[in-house]
Parts: C-alpha cells; structure tokens; sequence
C-alpha cells in the first residue's frame, strides 16, 4: 500500500511514520511536509534511508504538488497543521491558511483521483471545555481559541465532502499527545527542559486546567486501526484514560528530575483558556476493540528520560526556530 501522510516531520506524524514502516515493512511511505518550525527532518534521521519511504518538502496548501503526489496512492493521512493554541492567538491567519484551506486542498484532490480512504487527525479542542461528563463523537464542536476553531472548520469540510461527494473520509479527534519528538513549546517537554536548566516552569492561571492525556504511541495504534478498520464516513474519539491538572504535570515532573517545587511560576491566564477536556472513547473500544497499551506514570517517565537522552535533537529543533 502507498500512503501520503503530510506533516510527518511533526511530533504525531513522525511517530506515526515510524510506526507504520515498522509493523508494515512493504507499505511505501510519501512525507509531505513544508519543515515549518515544529516540522523537523532530525525527527525521522533513523528512517531516512528506509527505501520505502520518500521525503517530499512542500506545503499542503500546494495545489498542483498535491495533486501530484496523491496519485497512485492508496490513502491520505492528514496530520499537517499548526497546533499551538498561544501562536494561534498572536496569529489566527497561519492557522486558517494551513488547517483549512490545507485540508481543502487534499480533500479536492483526493476527490479527483478518487483515494480510497482519507483519515482526517483532529483534536479533543474542537468540542471546547466541559466541566462534568466527556465529549462523545456526537457532541457539539464548541472551539474556543482560533487553532481549535480552525481545527473545527477542517472537520466540518472533511464530513461534507463524504455527504457532497461521497469521498470515503474518518476523523480521528484524540486527547492531549505527549511523549518523544514533540516540540518543546508544549507543557510537557516545556517543563521537563525548564526543569533540566533549573529554570522557572510558567503556570498558566491557578494551574488547575485539566487535560486527558495518551502517549503517542497509542494514539499511532488507534489512527492505524481506526484506517484500515474504521467505518467511512465516521468519528472516532481516542482518548488516554488519564485527565489531569496542569499543576500535577508540572508537581510529578520536578519530583522524577529531584527539583523543588518552588520552580514553579504561576503567570497570566491566556485568553480563552479552556477548563477541561474529557472523551469518551467507548466507540473505538466497542467497534475496533482499541485500548491504550501504556500506563501514564512510566510514559512519562520514558519521556522525561527521552528528552534527558536527546538534549542534541532538543536543541537543534530550537536553534532552527531561532534562526527563522
């Protein structure tokens, strides 16, 4: 089978990448990924020589690219976007460019070359904040920061392109990620750097947001599934089973590195700060019998030791930020 999986070169993408050429050595592989600063090729170093996989830099938005490169595949994975909620609010236009527009353009041209499957990776965001209960794949999308409402609108074209065109299309919407490769602006291995250097871990608000958290790997396993098995036409919550306060992330963090909690710094809410995320993943593990395979506190632990044993990739991908 040939895939196109854009984004690649991202913390859930170039996961995934790995995972698939991993359990299905004959699959051949196209990235498509435009390196922005989040996207990084040291992320997929130990694959680059695999001969079923091909790196292609370019942007999704890219009309004729895509469509050159889609054909003769066999599906379409969409992991590429821009994903953080801060760099959203500074920049909402980045974020309906690629996450919008993006998905557009490879929905269009998947729809042309008549792909028999396009699987659609979105987030818990889209729903908004819930304070009792979990968001089922029925609930109302409710995004409250410009990257979740982007995020939304993909979705939102990617469902009427099944019910206009029958394109055969899933959404994935999956809990927070955290684990290796991702980029460290998010909190987790924003803190565990932080904590590295003995530098202050900035809190947002009380630090009592909570977030429902799975490993990457086992949202890989679920994508995968969800892919090859999934109904068309279909959403599919993955969620890990481990809702969480920011202020615990940040307390069991310091504890696995010995740092004291005084590294703490609570600072200024951000703009429409979501309360709690919370999914009811029952679908996938009724229909497709998915479970996460990982247990949240040696994941974590793997994490932090994964950071603490690639400060080298680490500093790469921030010296390539501060040089664009």
């Amino acid at each position: 089978m040939k895939l196109l999986i854009t984004g690649g070169c991202g913390f859930i993408g170039s996961n995934f990448i790995r995972y698939i050429l991993k359990k299905y050595p004959h699959y051949k592989i196209i990235n498509l990924d435009s390196l922005t600063y989040a996207g990084n090729l040291e992320s997929l170093e130990d694959v680059s020589k695999n001969p079923n996989y091909t790196f292609i830099k370019g942007d999704i938005s890219d009309c004729n690219l895509v469509m050159e490169l889609i054909d003769s595949c066999e599906g379409v994975l969409n992991f590429a976007a821009e994903t953080h909620v801060d760099r959203s609010i500074t920049d909402p236009s980045i974020f309906v460019r690629t996450n919008v527009l993006g998905t557009q353009i490879l929905l269009e041209a998947s729809r042309r070359k008549n792909i028999p499957r396009f699987l659609q990776v979105s987030t818990d965001e889209v729903y908004g904040s819930i304070e009792k209960g979990a968001f089922t794949e029925e609930s109302l999308l409710l995004p409250n920061s410009p990257y979740a409402a982007s995020k939304a609108g993909a979705d939102h074209l990617v469902r009427a392109y099944h019910k206009t065109y029958r394109l055969p299309v899933i959404i994935t919407r999956s809990s927070n990620n955290f684990g290796p490769y991702q980029y460290p602006e998010k909190i987790i291995p924003l803190f565990i750097m932080k904590a590295f250097s003995d530098e202050k871990l900035p809190l947002y608000g009380d630090g009592l947001n909570v977030r429902d958290w799975i490993y990457v790997e086992d949202n890989c396993t679920a994508i995968d599934l969800v892919f090859h098995k999934g109904r068309e036409g279909e959403i599919y919550n993955i969620g890990g089973g481990n809702e969480m306060g920011n202020i615990e992330i940040a307390r069991m963090i310091l504890k696995e590195l010995k740092r004291p909690e005084s590294l703490i710094s609570y600072v200024k809410d951000r703009p429409g700060h979501d309360r709690r995320y919370a999914l009811n993943p029952n679908k996938i593990k009724e229909e497709l019998g998915w479970e996460p395979a990982n247990d949240f506190e040696n994941a974590i632990k793997r994490t932090i030791y994964w950071y603490k044993d690639n400060i080298n990739w680490c500093k790469k991908v921030l010296n390539k930020y501060s040089e664009q």
